[in-house]
């Protein structure tokens, strides 16, 4: 089951304009930085970075999700829950979902992806185009249980190509943050 099945009070996913207070400047750079993470990531750990994928598989999709890919409420979809790790320690979640409908046909295998970056595979696709990132704080309940904690920034963005949207959040974790301020030289 994907960790983030439980339909918390949901978060309120926000542009940078109406961001209000402000996060600090160095997370807001990492926020709306609106290059590759995965290659932001890799920067980081000095080439130490890889992919734990923690679930893949159809499932209902959140309310949230499916306003985001303008899709009835409760429509199925691909999810796929990563780690993004740097040096093996958990930096991000990223949770990705795809419409079931979309997806059949379009020749994207997201379920063939194992231990590959999805980030990766949409920023070398010219034939996508990034919409706009929105942040918010991610609740805790969306979170795998080792990570369960308040207040975490996550990010997302829907990438479209043709018929298909695949709707990336990324939420940065504690240990990301110990990683930056011990290695400034590598962000």
């Amino acid at each position: 089951m994907p960790h983030s099945i439980a339909v918390p009070d949901a978060c309120r996913w926000l542009t940078q304009s109406l961001l209000n207070p402000s996060p600090a400047p160095s997370t807001l750079g990492w926020l709306f930085d609106e290059d590759s993470l995965t290659r932001r990531l890799t920067r980081l750990s000095d080439d130490g970075f890889s992919v734990t994928p923690l679930f893949e598989g159809w499932h209902p999709l959140r309310d949230d999700e499916c306003a985001a890919l303008e899709l009835p409420p409760g429509s199925m979809g691909w999810v796929r829950e990563v780690y993004l790790r740097g040096h093996g320690e958990p930096w991000v979640f990223a949770r990705s979902v795809a419409a079931r409908s979309a997806l059949q046909g379009d020749g994207l295998q997201m379920d063939a992806l194992g231990s590959r970056s999805l980030g990766e595979l949409l920023f070398c696709d010219q034939a996508f185009t990034r919409q706009a990132i929105e942040v918010c704080r991610y609740p805790h309940a969306w979170l795998p249980e080792a990570d369960q904690v308040d207040g975490l920034w996550a990010r997302r963005s829907r990438f479209d190509r043709g018929p298909l949207s695949v709707l990336v959040a990324e939420v940065f974790l504690p240990s990301l943050w110990r990683a930056v301020n011990e290695h400034p030289e590598n962000c």
